[in-house]
């Protein structure tokens, strides 16, 4: 066991771990002592001393009794280890990313984790099954040749030369069944994701007409995965048998090795044939030996991963945090860029006072979402600061931000648990009725009362059973319910319908008497409602004020808000009718086509 595999082994399991891998090889070792015992033993039979037979039955049985207590031993203890270890692995992973950088979890890392945490710690605790088998296909292979060699070294030397070559013959075949697999899976996967394509594209190709031209790419990767399977169950035999067949001609080599002394007299036949059958069985562990080195690296290669993310590094944080003293925020000279990419901030200083609603504005890419990002210390600034209630968040420590700080973005994820339990997180001490008020401010109470088990009704994984604008006003509703000083939000009514978006407004705007708003929005009703207005360009803030200041400065807001009143009034219309939102009559009939008209 080394490398990555090594350094996950918690301190306290490396002591029992070590006694499990001993008696590993204590049973490994004690079974070619009990093969290479049966060499003499068979030649005295086959001689006729029976006598002489029976004394070796001594270290026989004295092995077979070692083995069966190594063997026991292992028994109890393969599953024990395995357990240990993979509890120990979820503890520290746990741990891990409860202190994680928010950030982090918007990588692409972050997806990994349910694969990471299901799949590779099982697979890095089953290494000490594998550990086991290792062991015994490489000791008790070693063993045999001391024997062996002792016995007679010319059959030992024919023995042991023969496993390189055993050895290459075994990898190669399995080298070349690997790889026409991997070819046929990855025709098979292909193919099946051209039918869930075809399958689900029925409608749109019906409708254009176009059922042959969407089958062409169904048959041409049936037609690959075809030729990949023929492929693989051609090719492959050559692969699975390429290891047998050496094998069988180092038994070949053995047996004529054996003949050839024993027709020059100078090897019994009877030890002729035990020394050929032990040699055999030096070699039989080794396609064994092949299997569980794939193995090892697939575990290899799972505890790496586990690795990366226990050394990703968490945000410093002070043993004890600063006074938050007020819910204002200010920004100063911030900078900051995405590991990998350019500077999204670059001199971005903002100053948003307390108890007032401040939205920003700007093109895709100007850094709205970053700025609520680096408020809440999802990453830190590579210059510059963030201060929230006088104190710079670098100082804070996680929880007392976190505490003062309620968060409602775009893409809501809710859990797998009541309507009343998603809310209630926000607060896991509110009591019933701050639950139900906060849940009836943002409208909560409206999809409640469609529900057949009301509040105790599961939203489903991620909150699937729900629609967008429900999930939203639910995550707005714990919100509420966490009764946050600073309330962040990123798009928070954007799937909210027109009734709907206006009593959240309603509730937000109770919200803004006595809390700091931070909302990212485009729509222009809620952008008109806020106190202060920062636009932002380039990492920078380029305008800030109120909304009848902005315009009357004729500057980028302005041209903003002229872009997205043109929007708003888009409609479709038949062309050649008249102007839009003129009544329609006889002259304005619609003709063929239709325009976009604003």
């Amino acid at each position: 066991m080394t490398g990555h595999l090594r350094a996950l082994v918690a301190a306290d399991q490396r002591r029992p771990l070590g006694r499990y891998l001993a008696a590993s090889a204590g049973y490994a070792v004690s079974e070619g002592v009990a093969f290479g015992v049966l060499v003499p033993l068979l030649t005295a039979l086959f001689a006729g001393h029976t006598a002489t037979a029976g004394r070796w039955l001594l270290p026989l049985t004295a092995a077979a009794v070692a083995g069966w207590f190594a063997h026991y031993y292992l028994g109890s203890r393969a599953l024990r280890c395995s357990s240990a270890w993979r509890r120990a692995l979820y503890a520290r992973l746990g741990d891990r990313l409860l202190t994680l950088p928010l950030g982090w979890f918007d990588g692409p890392r972050a997806g990994e984790v349910p694969q990471l945490v299901i799949g590779d710690v099982t697979r890095v605790a089953t290494t000490v099954f594998l550990a086991q088998a290792l062991i015994g296909a490489v000791l008790t292979p070693v063993t045999l040749g001391v024997f062996l060699l002792g016995y007679d070294w010319r059959i030992g030397l024919a023995a042991l030369l023969a496993v390189p070559v055993v050895l290459v013959a075994l990898t190669v075949g399995r080298r070349v069944t690997e790889r026409l697999e991997a070819a046929q899976h990855a025709a098979t996967t292909e193919a099946g994701a051209r039918l869930v394509e075809f399958a689900g594209a029925q409608p749109t190709l019906r409708a254009a007409g176009h059922t042959a031209a969407g089958r062409a790419d169904l048959d041409e990767a049936l037609a690959g995965q075809y030729r990949a399977t023929r492929r693989d169950v051609l090719g492959a035999l050559p692969g699975q048998y390429l290891g047998q067949l050496g094998i069988h001609l180092t038994f070949t080599a053995l047996l004529v090795t054996g003949l050839a002394l024993a027709t020059h007299h100078q090897l019994g036949p009877g030890r002729m044939v035990a020394l050929v059958v032990l040699g055999i069985s030096l070699l039989r562990p080794l396609d064994t030996l092949v299997d569980l080195g794939s193995g090892l690296r697939s575990c290899q290669a799972s505890a790496q991963r586990i690795a990366e993310l226990l050394a990703v590094e968490p945000l410093p944080e002070p043993a004890t945090g600063g006074v938050i003293a007020h819910s204002g925020i200010e920004i100063t000279d911030a900078r900051f860029g995405y590991p990998g990419g350019p500077d999204v901030l670059t001199g971005l200083t903002l100053t948003i006072p307390a108890g007032r609603t401040t939205a920003l504005v700007g093109a895709s890419g100007a850094g709205k979402t970053t700025v609520t990002k680096l408020i809440a210390r999802f990453y830190d600034v590579t210059a510059g600061s963030v201060r929230v209630g006088g104190v710079d968040v670098r100082e804070l420590t996680s929880g007392d931000l976190l505490d003062h700080v309620a968060l409602v973005f775009q893409d809501v994820y809710l859990l797998d648990a009541s309507i009343e339990d998603n809310i209630r997180f926000g607060n896991p001490d509110a009591t019933p009725e701050q639950v139900r008020d906060a849940a009836r401010r943002a409208r909560v109470d409206s999809i409640v009362a469609r529900l057949p088990d009301g509040w105790a009704s599961r939203v489903g994984e991620g909150g699937r059973l729900l629609s967008g604008g429900e999930r939203q006003r639910v995550a707005i509703a714990r919100a509420l319910c966490k009764d946050a000083p600073i309330v962040l939000l990123d798009e928070a009514t954007a799937s909210l319908d027109a009734e709907n978006e206006a009593a959240v407004h309603a509730a937000l705007a109770e919200l803004a008497v006595r809390r700091t708003i931070l909302v990212i929005a485009h729509r222009l009703d809620t952008i008109t409602r806020a106190d202060q207005i920062a636009v932002l360009d380039g990492g920078r803030v380029v305008e800030c004020g109120p909304h009848a200041e902005l315009l009357a400065q004729d500057g980028r807001y302005a041209a903003f808000w002229r872009e997205r009143e043109r929007a708003r009034g888009w409609r479709l219309r038949a062309e050649g009718a008249g102007p839009a939102g003129a009544p329609a009559g006889p002259a304005d009939a619609p003709k063929e086509g239709l325009s976009v008209s604003g």
